[in-house]
Parts: C-alpha cells; structure tokens; sequence
C-alpha cells in the first residue's frame, strides 16, 4: 500500500510541473532553462582637455620632455584624451605635409608681453603627443583650423601664413561685404586670423589633403576640425565672385544688384523680417559647409577605417548660423524655432556624418545651472536635443576666456562643472590645458572626475 502511494505522489508531481511548465502566460515555457542574463557594465564617460597650439607653445614646441610630464599629469587628473592643435591660425602646420608649410613661428603672450616663439626643434610634433599620450593612457586627436591661412598680429607684430607669402592665395580669402563696400579680408587693417572661402574649389581640395595627411598617421585617434565655418564678420562674408557663381548656381537665377539684393553694405544681423533670398544664402552657406565635411569625413575614413572624425563648434546655435554652419541633426526640425530656417536648411545639419562631435558650452563661471543658452547645462541640453542622437557629443567650458574666468581662482566650481557637463552631455570637454595650469585646477578637476568616477562605479 505505501509502495502505491509513493508512485501516485510522484505521479501527481510530474502532471503538477508539467501543468506549470505549460502555462500559457509562460512565452517560454517550451524552452529550456536559461542563465541570468550578465548585467550591463556601467562604462564611464570619456574627459577630453584641449591643448591649444599657441597658448602651450613655450611648453611644448621644443620639448619633447615637457609632452611627455604633462601627459603623463593629464591621466592622472583623470582626463582620457587629448585634443592637439597643429594648425593654428596662422596656417601653419605641426605635422609632415607636403600642401602646407611647417611652423617656424608663433605669436604668444608669455607673462605680461606678446610676442614671437620660434620652433627650433625638428621632432614632428604630432607623433611625440601621439606616442607620448598613448604611454600615458591617453587617445589622442589632432585638430585643425580649417578655414585660417594667415594672421595678423596686433601690437605692430607683423603678418604670418601663406596667405601674405604667396600672392596667389589671394583669391582664396574671404571678400566681405562691409560699410565702405567689398573689400578682401587681406586689405583689412583689424588683427586676426584671415579666413579661406569655403565655397572656392581650391580651398575644398586643399582641406581634404590637410585631412589625408592627418589621417595617414595611423596610431593617431582621432580629426577634429576647428574654425570650418565662414570668418568672423559673420554675415558680411562671403560675397566674392567665385562665391557669387556657386550661389546662383544653388539657387538657379541671377542675383543682383550683388550683394545688397541679400544683404544692405555693413548688415551684421537679420532684421525682424527675413527675405526669401535671404533664406536661400543662409542655407546655402550652410550646405556649403556640410558637403565640405561630408567629403573630409569621406576622405578621412578612406585613409583610415579606424579613426574618429568631428569637429569642434559653439554651442549657441541659435546664432551659429551667421557662421554658415547647420551642426545640428537633420532630423532637428530646426525651422519651427528660427524665422531664419528653412526646410533646406534643417536638412544641411551635418552631425550624422561625424563620428564625434565636440560643443563649447562657453558660459560664464555664474552660469553652469540653466536650461537656456549661455548657461553650461543650457547649452548640454539644448546640444543634446539639437543633436538628436545622430552622434556622440562632449561639452564643456572655456576656463580661461569667458565671463568670470580670466583672473583664475575658479577652482571650487570645477566639480560641479565637472558633474553638470559629463551628466548632461556623452563627455567631458575643457578649454584650455594652458588654463589648467596657469591656475593650477589639476587637483579640482581630479576632485571632479574621481567623483563622477565613483557614481560610475556604484552603478
């Protein structure tokens, strides 16, 4: 009688686990037992500092030690890569080329005067920041100012760049429509970098084999373009003759009386109404810019599959169209947003053909909270919703430069910086290295980023 009981009870059990088994609520009932699924690993966030050309030329133009030390601090700050200039804005380069000329000098202020660094050393400066980062950890890009070739020095200092040595760069140069008329940026007495029309065919070549070159070295990490945008009188530029052939190719009719049928002698700004024309120039201007980057993102990847290819731009979108650059997603329906956008225009964003993208949330120290332009958080948030997704951006503040910052003894915000731009953006980006130091913000910024470091770790 036990011996009957016993194998009814194991009976009953098997019907009442197969009854379980065939749950219907059950999907996977008929399957077999699977593992617990591994748990994402929390990944942190990469930290980019910058190391402009000029401002750490006495550092490093030189010295190849003084690389090798700050790199070496970089990492240990808790920064993960570097962003190297080796075109500044006088156009000369910091890395082999056969297109462009190597730097033999760079204007600077040192302490309290301004004034030339000569290059003596011929190591290639690019490969000792590539090699040197990467034994201390660090990736490394190299950025350049796209659309500079030359510049001139205030203070009576004198002129640099191919532009000023070769005459027949000339017609390469920006003609800007000011008050007294068009006048090519080379015959314009104010000091600073003279810019290269993007819409002339031979400036577009002449990128991509600035591009090339930086792509051939195949350790470096990565190309980001710097100053790809129309020169800093914003509207006034470009209204050259090459400029104008392209534009009325665009838009399909003659254009005059030129330029003043888009814009009066001296315009600076949009009035309150914008013109149809109008709108056609912004979003030609715009697409101009685009395909040249498509094509440098195109080349880059030609050259080398494995590097990461972006550009550097100013956050404040909403008035970044005066530099003839859509950097936002073309899914960003920006034209709900601007009287000055138009459909063509949404679609000239370029962000889908960049592999990173890097945003200069420039506010001023007592503007890191906000949700509006001109505050650090602002400028995050309003990246990310310009960006939609389309590509990986880093942000972050100008610690030398802008309001509140240029007497230094900023060090208690950096935390908060630090927490503010990497949790609203994909990374961390800070100007300048050279701020870093003067300021001595290497201990803050560590505070910073170990504390970022440790919620990454918790999660």
């Amino acid at each position: 009688m036990r011996k009957l009981t016993t194998i009814l009870l194991l009976a009953l059990a098997a019907l009442s686990c197969q009854a379980e088994k065939q749950n219907p609520w059950d999907e996977d009932w008929d399957k077999p037992d699977q593992p617990d699924k591994p748990q994402p690993v929390a990944t942190a966030k990469p930290r980019y500092v910058w190391i402009d050309a000029a401002a750490n030329f006495d550092d490093y133009g030189n010295s190849r030690d003084r690389i090798r030390e700050d790199c070496k601090r970089i990492a240990q700050t808790g920064f993960t890569d570097i962003i190297v200039d080796v075109r500044p804005t006088t156009g000369d380069v910091l890395f082999k080329s056969s297109v462009a000329p190597a730097l033999k000098r760079i204007d600077r202020w040192k302490g309290s005067s301004y004034g030339w660094a000569e290059r003596t050393a011929d190591f290639d400066y690019l490969q000792a920041f590539i090699e040197e980062g990467h034994a201390a950890g660090l990736k490394v890009h190299a950025a350049m100012n796209t659309m500079v070739g030359g510049y001139l020095c205030p203070y009576g200092l004198g002129k640099e760049g191919m532009v000023y040595s070769d005459e027949a760069k000339r017609e390469w140069c920006t003609v800007q429509n000011r008050p007294e008329g068009l006048v090519n940026c080379l015959d314009i007495d104010e000091y600073g970098a003279r810019f290269l029309n993007p819409a002339h065919k031979d400036v577009q070549a002449f990128v991509i084999s600035l591009v090339a070159e930086l792509a051939a070295y195949k350790e470096l990490d990565g190309i980001v373009l710097d100053r790809c945008r129309y020169d800093d009188s914003g509207l006034m530029s470009d209204f050259s003759e090459t400029t104008r052939k392209a534009f009325e190719q665009f838009c399909g009719h003659s254009v005059s009386p030129w330029p003043s049928a888009i814009f009066a002698p001296g315009t600076e700004s949009l009035g309150s109404a914008v013109s149809s024309l109008q709108r056609e120039w912004l979003t030609f201007r715009a697409r101009t810019i685009h395909d040249l980057v498509e094509k440098a993102a195109k080349k880059a990847h030609e050259v080398n599959p494995k590097i990461r290819f972006g550009t550097y731009v100013g956050a404040w979108y909403s008035s970044y169209y005066t530099s003839g650059v859509n950097w936002a997603s073309p899914s960003y329906n920006c034209k709900t947003e601007y009287l000055w956008a138009s459909a063509d225009y949404q679609a000239a964003g370029y962000a889908d053909h960049l592999d990173y993208i890097f945003l200069g949330a420039y506010a001023g120290a007592d503007h890191i909270h906000g949700t509006t332009e001109w505050t650090m958080e602002g400028f995050c948030k309003l990246g990310a919703k310009r960006l939609a997704s389309a590509v990986p951006f880093a942000a972050g503040p100008d610690i030398g430069n802008s309001s509140g910052f240029p007497e230094g003894g900023k060090g208690s915000l950096m935390p908060d910086i630090v927490k503010t731009c990497i949790g609203n953006a994909d990374g961390l980006f800070i100007f300048d290295l050279c701020h870093i130091k003067m300021y001595d913000y290497w201990s803050s910024l560590k505070t910073g980023i170990d504390a970022y470091l440790k919620t990454v770790n918790n999660q």
